[in-house]
């Protein structure tokens, strides 16, 4: 049975060998760079899980777990760019290091390399393969529009918030392991029940994210802390900050979110201290574990061998523990 840290041992190793051109320069040497940039490789990991957990030959799902790698950092390149974030992974992220016009040419040769690798899976399953990528690349697409929209309103209830996540994140995560168990041959209900467990534990996920840009450790954590603050970001915590807040706080948060400009460091300090005094911290924990547990319910009801699970149940646990 396949563990985790071999998973990610075979993806590390494959992708040095990943043949990316050598020109021109300046279009793939930050598709190198980006890739190169660490990372815990662990959606093209679930895609070998997925489909190890049914008892498929995971060698054959080595190449579209590259793909869906390779498009997850295109993702986070245009991701950075819309943004401006400038640091990713505690390095100058790509259009600083070069420029925004090498970001979104590099980003977008990303992307088709992405689809190339994808397809590169027996005939007989190109067609569902290809089907469930091309549907989640859309997907993302418009959880990012969401996410920018959503920075401009000032009305965003939480279940909004929750539908532009599971488009932004988690259904990346889903289809990791949908595309492993349809290599594997699995059977729908068995393939539907896997994705969803995706797709609670990308919530999840994505929530303790937003978490930890708020109150984790900078060094850590691999980004500047405060980033979604100073960007506007409608975060979980955020919204539920706003439908909480009454009296100071409440013109704490309308002060800063007016569309004014302010130092950083003072609005990322009277944003914390609102959400310290609203107790944000832990209704986001327990946001995340209710996603948690909705993804272990569905993992639960796979009918393979309690055993085969073991991995993914391991993988969920170690996940939500995360401090980056």
């Amino acid at each position: 049975m396949l563990s985790i840290e071999k998973a990610q041992e075979v993806i590390v190793s494959e992708l040095e060998k990943l043949e990316i051109p050598q020109e021109p320069r300046n279009l793939y040497e930050p598709v190198r760079y980006i890739l190169s940039n660490g990372g815990k490789r662990f959606r093209p990991a679930l895609v070998l899980l997925g489909c190890d957990l049914f008892g498929g030959d995971y060698l054959k799902a080595v190449y579209p777990a590259l793909g869906i790698e390779v498009f997850h950092n295109f993702t986070l390149l245009h991701d950075d760019l819309m943004d401006n974030s400038t640091v990713r992974r505690n390095r100058p992220t790509v259009h600083i290091k070069w420029d925004p016009n090498t970001a979104i040419l590099s980003g977008d040769v990303m992307s088709i390399l992405a689809s190339s690798l994808i397809n590169k899976v027996d005939a007989g399953i190109l067609g569902p393969v290809s089907s469930l990528f091309n549907k989640t690349a859309i997907e993302v697409c418009e959880g990012q529009m969401l996410d920018m929209e959503y920075a401009l309103c000032e009305n965003v209830s939480i279940s909004e918030y929750i539908n532009m996540i599971r488009l932004k994140t988690s259904v990346l995560i889903a289809a990791s392991l949908g595309v492993g168990a349809l290599i594997a041959g699995a059977a729908e209900k068995e393939s539907e029940s896997l994705y969803n467990f995706g797709l609670h534990l990308g919530i999840a996920f994505q929530l303790q994210d937003d978490l930890l840009d708020s109150f984790g450790d900078q060094n850590v954590f691999g980004k500047k802390i405060g980033n979604d603050i100073i960007t506007n970001k409608r975060t979980f915590l955020l919204i539920r900050a706003f439908e909480k807040a009454s009296g100071h706080e409440l013109m704490e948060l309308q002060k800063y979110f007016s569309g004014e400009e302010f130092d950083a460091r003072e609005k990322i300090d009277s944003v914390l201290a609102v959400f310290n005094k609203l107790d944000i911290r832990k209704e986001t924990e327990t946001k995340i574990n209710e996603h948690h547990q909705n993804a272990l319910k569905y993992l639960e009801a796979i009918n393979v061998p309690v055993e085969r699970k073991e991995v993914l149940m391991r993988f969920s646990a170690e996940l939500m523990k995360r401090e980056k």
